[in-house]
């Protein structure tokens, strides 16, 4: 089963943890710099290789390694 995430839900996700709306100011803002910072850019697309990595070769990590990754990704629910 893919887990395909699609930008709307990215946002929708960053937005939720801020306690926001997605049209608010805030989130437009975010979104608006999320398009144009190299940094951030840089930073999501290593966290989409390490993910697609991570699936991909069905990497069997010991739960605490699994948890530091989750963590350290700020994927953890």
């Amino acid at each position: 089963m893919e887990n395909n995430v699609t930008c709307k839900e990215v946002m929708n996700h960053i937005c939720d943890n801020l306690g926001e709306e997605l049209n608010s100011p805030r989130c437009i803002a975010i979104k608006e710099h999320l398009n144009s910072c190299p940094s951030c850019q840089s930073y999501f697309k290593n966290v989409e290789v390490t993910i697609d990595f991570y699936k991909k070769y069905n990497v069997n990590l010991p739960d605490e390694a699994h948890n530091r990754l989750i963590d350290y990704l700020g994927l953890k629910e």
